[in-house]
């Protein structure tokens, strides 16, 4: 079980990195070539089109996972439904994201608005939600070579399209609309064959509508709980374009959340490795093993965001050749190390999923991206774009541990968390990697190798219960 959960998330989480890392490596090349405002108008756009990202597979996926567990004999048929539904459905949503961009769409970037829309609605008109079943099938049947490999293929194609069309082109931000559409359509395209023809998932467009009320009805409250992650991740950038932040300062904040991009991708892989292994224990009636794979899972986060973090400066300056955008490394801590959350909060959620109590969901998470909308919206006029990363911390840090204290987990729940402790762990952690980063690389270095041997000793406890 643990060499599963550590080995899968490895996979999960590793196999994008590595073309994240990649293209990482490859920022002194693209940096040279772009500008603030090109940052600006790709993370401005991103942020809009998010806002509605949610309803392209209307909360589905919720019921995907539960059939699959709860009717093993039947779920193909039901997903086939599932699958003829949001095709149909995702026609619509494309017309809907089109009107967006079309209405939101920068001065700097009006001279291009058609291409932006056909770019990002073209993957979702044409293929509907085939890599959603592919990689949700994957990750249940606990294969995760399968997205592994696709994530690892088209990553690398992904960084060299945007050292091409960027770095020598010069096309700026155009370079990852097209790189993206076309990752896109590929993407898609690798998961169509085997999950049509080899798998024989076909879509099924004489759907009975009773089975997607009867869907809707349990993933439509899951859509304002997904919906808190746009108003935790993205939502930020359309506030600051609200009171006239300048395109450049948006681009400025785009570059240091970059790292907390890195740092959300590996959370969602560990989502992914550790949810079938939650639901076997669930299964079992094991719950203080499920405990103990989340325990696992966030002192591995603590381990690598801090020190990644206490590290953050030196591969700023490193990487990003750009003196303007290599300053914002003490805005990139504080929200890679916000993406702590993930692992305690999945220990919060994962029964809950795995008892469809999706209505609770909604409460905890909606409110966590309230809060960072209503903090960002009384404190960015007086305190500018960078006080955005401190409110996303405190809003994820809600949403983490605020769970535990609700009446329907306690309903459930059979062991302790010690939630306090991992909240004032990651405060800590937090507070001193943000001025540990400003010490020499001998004090680094030094930190570096006492705070690996804690971790690992700490791995070395849990594991062995485990």
């Amino acid at each position: 079980m643990l060499k599963k959960l550590f080995s899968h998330t490895a996979i999960y989480g590793l196999a994008p990195q590595v073309s994240k890392i990649a293209g990482f490596l490859a920022l002194p090349l693209i940096t040279k070539q772009l500008t603030s405002v090109d940052y600006g108008v790709y993370g401005l756009l991103t942020a809009y089109t998010t806002a509605i990202s949610i309803l392209a597979i209307l909360g589905l996926r919720l019921v995907l996972v539960n059939s699959f567990y709860h009717s093993p004999k039947q779920f193909k048929w039901y997903w086939r439904q599932l699958y003829g539904f949001l095709n149909i459905w995702n026609v619509f949503f494309g017309a809907l994201l089109g009107l967006l961009i079309y209405a939101i769409i920068p001065v700097e970037a009006a001279s291009n608005t058609w291409k932006i829309v056909l770019l990002n609605i073209g993957p979702v008109v044409f293929f509907g939600q085939t890599s959603l079943l592919g990689l949700t099938y994957y990750q249940l049947k606990q294969q995760p070579m399968q997205i592994a490999a696709r994530s690892i293929f088209f990553g690398f194609l992904s960084v060299g399209l945007n050292v091409l069309l960027i770095a020598h082109f010069k096309m700026g931000y155009m370079g990852w609309f097209w790189s993206n559409f076309i990752t896109g359509v590929l993407t898609n395209a690798s998961y169509w064959y085997p999950l049509n023809i080899r798998l024989k998932f076909t879509p099924i467009y004489n759907f009975k509508w009773r089975l997607i009320k009867r869907a809707l009805k349990v993933s439509m409250p899951v859509i304002p709980h997904h919906y808190s992650s746009y108003l935790l991740d993205s939502s930020d950038k359309v506030i600051m374009n609200f009171y006239k932040v300048t395109t450049g300062d948006i681009g400025k904040y785009n570059v240091a959340y970059s790292i907390g991009n890195m740092f959300s991708a590996l959370g969602v892989a560990g989502g992914y490795a550790i949810g079938p292994l939650m639901n076997e224990k669930y299964k079992k009636d094991d719950d203080k093993g499920a405990r103990n794979l989340v325990f696992i899972l966030q002192l591995a986060f603590f381990y690598t965001s801090f020190i990644a973090c206490i590290w953050m400066k030196e591969v700023f300056h490193l990487m990003i050749r750009n003196r303007e955008l290599s300053q914002m490394y003490p805005l990139g801590i504080v929200i890679a190390m916000s993406y702590n959350y993930r692992p305690i909060y999945m220990g919060a959620v994962s029964k809950l999923f795995y008892k469809e109590k999706t209505t609770f969901l909604w409460k905890l998470t909606l409110t966590a991206g309230l809060i960072n909308v209503v903090l960002n919206l009384i404190l960015i006029p007086f305190y500018g774009y960078q006080i955005a990363a401190y409110t996303t911390f405190a809003a994820f840090m809600y949403m983490a541990y605020a769970g535990y204290y609700y009446k329907v987990f306690n309903e459930i729940n059979k062991v302790k968390y010690y939630q306090a402790y991992w909240l004032i762990s990651t405060l800590v952690l937090t507070v001193a990697a943000y001025y540990i980063v400003e010490l020499n690389i001998y004090i680094k270095a030094s930190v570096s190798v006492g705070y690996s041997v804690i971790i690992g000793l700490l791995l070395l406890k849990f594991s062995r219960e485990i």
